[in-house]
This record gives structure tokens, C-alpha cells and sequence, in this order.
């Protein structure tokens, strides 16, 4: 059972950080713990002698084809990479998108995921879930440098156009290659990561979008990254085969059903 959801009467955008009333989530939430004594990362055992922080309340997607299972939204699982990483213990409130309840329109009334509480008020919206994580928990450090942080940025939207489109001709295939293109010669200079041999926040912000990417268009266009683009591959495959990845992936059925009525219409 995940810990109970605290929140303020007049809920807002951005909560007050006074707190009167107590509302208990629902009795399927999934719980998610780190070990705080051995934690596990790429491959090597961590003992910790600090305490651990108390569980940070976390709203995902719920998946829409097997019960209790995380969705398939990317900017949740970014953030949930990004704990996974930084080994920080956390309650996961799975969320019905579709038949919001009332306990999470109460914390969060736009009604969007992810939402993360930290120092007793809910943020929203991935970029600055994770920047907030960076400065609070800043070991083990995975802020990507400034020059770096926007590779592979055009990517997603290139490829969101070309799997939506209905025209072999109409340039969205060749501007997504384009894309790819640029971020293969990129990482045979600087990778295998974007930040050179260490996995950071820009991984964990394109990665969960090249798992979509490869899933939605091999299952609406076979069509797969060409061979031609050996670095990406690689890439994804490193980033696909972490722990952490593993461990925050939605399932390829659910990944499928998200995309479907965009590309049906």
C-alpha cells in the first residue's frame, strides 16, 4: 500500500505548501521501493550507510491493457528513470487517463502525468520534475552539460510527422532520417551517450522516445532504424538493456494502443 497522498482543500496548478486535509489513494496503488541497504546499478552492488529518504509520492500513467501496470507515456518514464538512477525509493499511484479519479484531479486538477510530490508540494511536467531531483538529490550526478543537452532534441517530432502521415512522398520519412542521420554522427564522435561514457539526463529524456519510436512505427509502418545508422542502434540498445529502463518500460501492447488513434485519426 503506497503511502497517503496529502493535499491542500483549494488544489491548484501549483499547490500551497499548507497542508489540512488527507486523502488516501486508491487501494491498487502500486508500490515501488528501492532497497536501502543493497541497490543495484548496471551490474554493481552499492551498500549505502546514510539514511534514506522517506518515498517520494509519484502519478504515472496507468496502463490500458493489464492491470497495475505502468502506462505507456515517455515523460513518465523519465522520470521515473531518473529515480531509478538516483536509487531514490519511491510510491508509484498508477492513473486511469481516461477515467481520471477524484483523488488525483484533487492533487493535480489539469489532470496530467506525471506529478511528483517533493517538500510537501506536487510538481508536474518532466523538465522540471527532474531538474528539482537534480538539485535535491544531486549524487549520483546526471545533469547533462548545456551544450549537449539538446541532441537528438527534434527527433520525437520528426518522428510523431512521419507516423502520422498518409503520404510516402510527403518528405516526413526523409526529415526523420535526417535527424537520425545527424544523431548517428554524433555519437560515433561523442558517444556511445550523449554525454560521452556516462549515461545522463539527456538519455533518460530521448531514450523512452526511441522506444516508442521503434515500437510505433515497426508495428504501424514496418519500418525499422536502417543499418546505415549503426551508432543509433548501438545506442539504443545500451539504453534499452539498462536496469533502470527495464524496470520503467511500458509494455510494446500498451505503446501500440497510445499511438493507434493518432495514426487511425
Amino acid at each position: 500500500m503506497s503511502t497517503t497522498a496529502r493535499i491542500h482543500p483549494t488544489a491548484s496548478a501549483v499547490l500551497s505548501t499548507t497542508i489540512k486535509h488527507h486523502l488516501r489513494p486508491p487501494p491498487n496503488a502500486v508500490v515501488f521501493r528501492t532497497n536501502p541497504n543493497s541497490l543495484r546499478r548496471r551490474g554493481t552492488t552499492r551498500t549505502l550507510t546514510v539514511a534514506m529518504a522517506a518515498p517520494l509520492d509519484v502519478c504515472a500513467k496507468a496502463s490500458v491493457t493489464v492491470p497495475n501496470k505502468l502506462g505507456d507515456c515517455p515523460f513518465c518514464q523519465r522520470v521515473l528513470l531518473t529515480l531509478e538512477e538516483k536509487h531514490l525509493p519511491y510510491d508509484l499511484k498508477l492513473v486511469d487517463l481516461g477515467n481520471k479519479p477524484e483523488w488525483f484531479l484533487k492533487i493535480y486538477p489539469e489532470g496530467k502525468v506525471p506529478v511528483v510530490k517533493l517538500d510537501e508540494k506536487w510538481v508536474a511536467d518532466s523538465d522540471i520534475i527532474t531538474q528539482a531531483l537534480e538539485e535535491k538529490y544531486p549524487d549520483p550526478p546526471l545533469a547533462t552539460p548545456p551544450e549537449k543537452a539538446s541532441v537528438g532534441s527534434k527527433i520525437f517530432s520528426t518522428f510523431i510527422g512521419f507516423l502520422k502521415s498518409k503520404d510516402a512522398k510527403d518528405g516526413t520519412e526523409e526529415a526523420l532520417l535526417n535527424e537520425l542521420k545527424s544523431f548517428d554522427d554524433y555519437l560515433k564522435e561523442n558517444g556511445p551517450f550523449i554525454n560521452g561514457k556516462v549515461v545522463s539526463a539527456a538519455d533518460f529524456s530521448l531514450g523512452p522516445k526511441l522506444y516508442h519510436l521503434e515500437i510505433a512505427l515497426g508495428h504501424f509502418k514496418d519500418w525499422s532504424i536502417p543499418d546505415s545508422l549503426p551508432y543509433v542502434k548501438s545506442y539504443m540498445k545500451s539504453i534499452f538493456s539498462l536496469d533502470s529502463f527495464v524496470k520503467a518500460s511500458a509494455l510494446k501492447e500498451d505503446v501500440i494502443a497510445g499511438w493507434r488513434p493518432k495514426v487511425l485519426g
